[in-house]
């Protein structure tokens, strides 16, 4: 049996058919559920310290990961100078660091209040766990595997393209590290969970950009010691 062809020629299939029903059977079955079900009332201080880092830190090395898929080439040459293959490989290990750091202050956030621990469900940790291994794992080849975003554009990025044109090569991924490898089938663990998690929010956002262009709300409150309601317009 090729575990090869099963986990990276036949897999990413599998998780993107689950992905893409899954995610339009809940947004036409109950599209108010699109969202990362903020926990901030319940706690904030502690919240901030994992927002933060995990967002920022993910936001980069997403990016980093994206553009090498639209310009490996870019990348390759990028890299032909050593200061700057330097400068990539260290930017990525430490965004990959604040995310980590970001993840790890969230669980045990998770775990240690009980007011989060209240309304914390098994799918929540499912999350969590899968996030620490996909940025765990990530570092860990960072560290243990040196110029990460060379073979990155060279090997992966082939393979990924390969998937999404339907013509699936197990050859480039094959001979990468068992760690890489773990890496990458998280990665599509993750795409495969989408639908049934609050991964799903990061797909609205349409949201966040109405906002921008939104006209402005009309707030009314009371005041108990006034008999003339206040009234004051938020954006």
């Amino acid at each position: 049996m090729n575990w090869n062809s099963i986990l990276f020629g036949q897999f990413p299939y599998l998780v993107l058919t689950i992905a893409i029903v899954g995610t339009i059977y809940r947004y036409n079955s109950n599209r108010f559920s699109w969202s990362s079900q903020s926990s901030q009332f319940l706690e904030n201080k502690t919240l901030f310290y994992a927002s933060v880092p995990w967002h920022y830190g993910i936001i980069a090395v997403l990016l980093f990961h994206i553009a090498a898929i639209f310009i490996p080439s870019g990348v390759l040459a990028w890299n032909s100078v050593p200061v700057r293959l330097y400068l990539l490989e260290l930017s990525g290990l430490s965004f990959g660091i604040l995310a980590l750091v970001g993840l790890l202050v969230a669980f045990n956030r998770r775990l240690t209040s009980s007011r989060i621990r209240a309304v914390t469900t098994s799918w929540d940790i499912i999350v969590l766990v899968v996030l620490v291994i996909q940025v765990a794992t990530g570092i860990g080849t960072a560290l243990m595997y040196k110029w990460g975003s060379n073979w990155y554009a060279a090997s992966a990025v082939p393979w990924i393209r390969s998937v999404v044109t339907l013509q699936p090569n197990v050859e480039y991924v094959a001979s990468l590290p068992l760690l890489t490898k773990i890496h990458i089938f998280n990665a599509l663990v993750f795409i495969g969970l989408i639908p049934f998690t609050r991964f799903v929010h990061f797909l609205a956002f349409i949201g966040p950009l109405k906002y921008l262009t939104r006209s402005y709300q009309l707030v009314r409150w009371y005041n108990r010691n006034e008999r003339t309601p206040a009234i004051r317009q938020y954006k």
